[in-house]
């Protein structure tokens, strides 16, 4: 088997088409590594920019940075998408913080210790669940551990 699935190329910041190299040199420069998904994403400059740029929106939430790879973690686990929950996990334990423990009870939907980050769990689950539509008593669990509307 080979060892890219994908029938799409994975790209290297030397063949990337010329509008997404500066955008790949920089994710490197930023993470040690390049990641699969943007070497994907690099195949459609447009895309590559914006899936970065509602990154960098995403990251100006007030959840903080362990809170949205709980988000990421969780949505990606909920919906089988190993390989988010892979890229997620990395993001988790390297600079996130999160124990390894905690990150593979989000990966397997078990309930966290952490009452504020289970709460996240939970709620992502039930956005997910609901699409969109959650219940009262959803939003209220959600809020009682200190979260508001934002």
């Amino acid at each position: 088997m080979s060892k890219n699935p994908s029938r799409i190329p994975l790209r290297t910041i030397e063949n990337a088409p010329a509008e997404a190299k500066e955008r790949l040199a920089v994710a490197e420069k930023g993470s040690g590594y390049l990641p699969n998904l943007l070497r994907i994403l690099a195949n459609a400059p447009t895309t590559l920019e914006t899936y970065q740029t509602v990154g960098a929106i995403n990251a100006r939430t007030s959840l903080s940075l362990a809170e949205r790879e709980v988000v990421q973690i969780r949505a990606g686990a909920t919906h089988g998408c190993s390989f988010c929950v892979a890229g997620h996990t990395a993001i988790a334990r390297k600079k996130a913080g999160l124990d390894a423990d905690l990150v593979e009870e989000l990966r397997n939907a078990a309930p966290l210790a952490d009452p504020k980050l289970d709460a996240v769990a939970r709620f992502t689950e039930a956005v997910i669940a609901a699409r969109g539509a959650v219940s009262d008593d959803e939003l209220a669990r959600f809020k009682a551990v200190g979260y508001g509307d934002q």
